[in-house]
């Protein structure tokens, strides 16, 4: 699996976790709940962008890497 290949899987994974946790929130509105969002997946999702931004520029120095190799 190449980089955009990995990328693409986790941003389709964590969209997947907020969608059906967005179900589940609809009968589950607790403190709980909350410290659940607040303390898990708000971190997760901003560690996923993080993520996201260095798989980008990994992969933008890959294809340089390769293009550099291919001259």
């Amino acid at each position: 699996m190449g980089v955009y290949e990995a990328r693409g899987t986790l941003a389709k994974a964590m969209k997947e976790l907020n969608n059906r946790f967005a179900d589940v929130k609809v009968g589950w509105d607790d403190p709980v709940a909350h410290a659940l969002e607040n303390d898990f997946l708000v971190p997760l999702e901003v560690d996923l962008r993080n993520a996201i931004a260095a798989m980008d520029q990994a992969g933008a120095m890959l294809q340089q890497a390769r293009a550099d190799c291919d001259e």
